[in-house]
């Protein structure tokens, strides 16, 4: 069993990696301009109907000149990627070390593939670089990142940017939930309800894309 000193010691060394972690992903996507974020589950299979519209809507947005940032695993992360490089588009993958092991698909441009052990710096980058969240049906881990930029944006903590929850049946009781419980509990503000937008389709995705970004607005968010 470890002294308390020696676990002082071991969490002072770790700060260091933390630092890698951060000044990598920096550099490394500071240079890759305006991107989206596709979120959703690593368990989604390539013949499911919500890993074929991932792929349509990231070739959508890449053909309007965006990249896309996807959390570099498989499932919908997959799909997000493989968008992306159909179309010709920067495609990154935020990957992150896990227990059960996660490997990273084979659609990101090599140059973009980082791989992160703490996911509250990869979670950094996911909102620091993009211009919008595009989060499709997913699990604790969809929920986690949608959750954090819900709140970044509630807090003003970051620039404004869209939030587009895809899948109106699959969102709909979360969506409930929220206006039932913590609407009706004073624990949020019907302000609130306006930071995300909830669609089915690919053309809806790309209606609320452009309707925020229409006068260009593209910078890091904070």
């Amino acid at each position: 069993m470890k002294n308390w000193n020696e676990t002082k010691t071991n969490d002072s060394w770790a700060l260091f990696k933390i630092m890698g972690e951060f000044v990598n992903g920096y550099e490394k996507l500071s240079s890759i301009g305006p991107c989206i974020s596709i979120f959703g589950s690593a368990r989604t299979h390539a013949n499911h109907p919500t890993y074929l519209l991932t792929v349509e809507i990231a070739k959508a947005i890449s053909e309007l000149g965006y990249g896309i940032i996807s959390g570099g695993g498989p499932g919908i992360m997959e799909a997000a990627n493989k968008g992306a490089q159909e179309a010709n588009g920067v495609s990154v993958g935020l990957n992150i070390e896990l227990p059960f092991e996660q490997k990273s698909n084979p659609y990101i441009d090599q140059d973009k593939l980082i791989d992160f052990q703490y996911f509250f710096v990869r979670k950094v980058m996911f909102v620091k670089y993009a211009q919008g969240f595009v989060v499709m049906p997913g699990g604790v881990g969809t929920l986690d990142e949608l959750f954090e930029a819900f709140t970044l944006l509630q807090t003003s903590k970051v620039n404004k940017f869209p939030i587009i929850l895809v899948g109106r049946q699959y969102w709909e009781g979360l969506i409930n939930w929220i206006k039932d419980k913590l609407l009706r509990e004073n624990n949020i503000s019907a302000e609130d309800l306006e930071l995300f937008e909830v669609v089915d389709t690919k053309e809806e995705v790309m209606d609320c894309l452009n309707r925020f970004y229409i006068k260009d607005n593209f910078k890091p968010n904070f």
